[in-house]
């Protein structure tokens, strides 16, 4: 893989509904300051990549982040890592497809949701299971097309504001302080957030990036990569609240479609769903490869069953695949059976533990490279901003649920980590006393 081909990858595993869905909530949080939000998140997830793709470039090793926190650390921290983002991931794929279920039923609100979920689940693995090179091929196809849709909307909306098209309302564009940042700071903190979700992704680059032809490439992919989203967030996103007053944003539609509404685009709905479906698709696939190589790289350093990392015939575990897939699956039930914000809690909680694990990768750099000072204020600058992120959901009553339940979980992957951290030592003793163990006499 090329390191232009990394960048496409990383824009078509990133942009998904987080920001063609997620972003509206955050709007109802700060309105038009949610652009700085943006830039927040994306200096944030620059120095994160940064570090990742630093370490890789130094010595690639298929783990990727996890790899590096063991090698930092020691067994626990890439233990714990790697359970860390399977359980957060195989979480947001559940929400996910169930996300794009409901997206489908626009068009067919008679089949039950859990066909669209199989559906979209089988042509996941599907792909998966043909392999790296097919799923490069279609990240860099629908990266394209996501592109293309926000374009659009880009054009449209600069036909509106200079007057070429009409819509029932006119322009009208924030004049005070009150319409920049109505909720004041503490709306912005709690949106910060939503900017990061929005860049969630990075640590499945950071696994392609051992397929890249010369790995000292990646920081160029990953600086090409984020400055390309965050002018598309940043200009898109800018053109929406100039748009539309910020209070007529809801959390049940896109932000781009609430805008172009006013304008009765009869093709805007049909366009921007077919967008959303595509999104999801995008990053639920990236997902689905993520949390596959690291269960492969958890079996082959016995961190997990050494069946997870027997291929055989395919190309994925068995193991690995039939876990994975039981995991999506009690997802999914879980998110057409429980009520809306008890499962918008887990998923909320889930993507605050990928956050975590961002934190990790930028800890475990201090001790694989030999950063210059400059380095290490900087990515200091980025665990700052990942925990105003994190901190910030306190501040919000949606999300404030969600901050307590990953604890919970962090708390029960690190008790299962300490018991597992007295059988590595005894195993340890053992293979010690092996070792010394004396010739015998004649």
């Amino acid at each position: 893989m090329k390191w232009w081909q990394l960048s496409l990858f990383g824009v078509g595993c990133t942009i998904g509904t987080g920001f063609f869905l997620g972003s509206s909530l955050a709007i109802k949080m700060t309105g038009p300051s949610i652009l700085i939000a943006f830039v927040l998140a994306a200096i944030g997830t620059y120095f994160v990549f940064d570090a990742l793709s630093k370490m890789t470039s130094k010595e690639p090793l298929k783990g990727g982040f996890r790899s590096y926190a063991k090698k930092a650390y020691g067994r626990w921290a890439g233990f714990s890592s790697g359970w860390v983002y399977w359980s957060s991931e195989v979480l947001i794929m559940g929400s996910q497809m169930t996300a794009l279920s409901i997206f489908s039923r626009f068009w067919f609100p008679k089949i039950p949701l859990w066909i669209f979920a199989t559906i979209y689940g089988v042509l996941g693995i599907t792909v998966i299971l043909i392999g790296i090179g097919l799923l490069n091929k279609m990240e860099n196809v629908l990266a394209i097309l996501k592109i293309s849709a926000i374009l659009m909307f880009v054009i449209i909306a600069a036909l509106a504001i200079f007057g070429v098209i009409d819509g029932d309302r006119p322009i009208s564009y924030p004049d005070s302080q009150k319409d920049l940042i109505p909720h004041g700071l503490k709306g912005l903190w709690s949106a910060v957030i939503f900017a990061f979700y929005a860049f969630g992704g990075i640590e499945i680059l950071g696994l392609m990036a051992t397929n890249l032809k010369n790995p000292d490439e990646a920081p160029k992919a990953g600086k090409v990569m984020l400055f390309m989203l965050t002018f598309i967030y940043v200009l898109s996103i800018g053109l929406a609240v100039l748009m539309v007053p910020w209070k007529e944003f809801n959390t049940k539609e896109s932000p781009f479609v609430v805008a172009l509404d006013t304008y009765h685009l009869s093709f805007v709905p049909h366009f921007f769903n077919a967008a959303l479906i595509i999104a999801g698709f995008s990053t639920m696939t990236a997902s689905l490869y993520g949390v596959t190589s690291v269960l492969m790289t958890l079996g082959e350093e016995g961190d997990a069953p050494a069946c997870f990392s027997k291929k055989g015939k395919l190309k994925v575990p068995l193991f690995t695949l039939l876990i994975t897939m039981i995991g999506i699956t009690a997802s999914i039930v879980a998110a057409l059976v429980m009520p809306d914000k008890i499962y918008e809690y887990i998923t909320t909680a889930a993507s605050l533990m990928l956050l975590y694990n961002w934190i990790f990768i930028l800890a475990s750099s201090r001790k694989i490279l030999e950063l210059k000072v400059k380095d290490k204020i900087f990515y200091s600058i980025g665990a700052l901003f990942i925990l105003v992120a994190v901190t910030g959901t306190l501040f919000h009553e949606t999300s404030r649920p969600g901050f307590f339940i990953s604890l919970a979980f962090l708390c029960v992957i690190g008790v299962i980590t300490f018991i597992m951290q007295f059988k590595w030592n005894k195993e340890k003793k053992k293979s010690k006393k092996k070792v010394l163990k004396p010739w015998p006499t004649a």
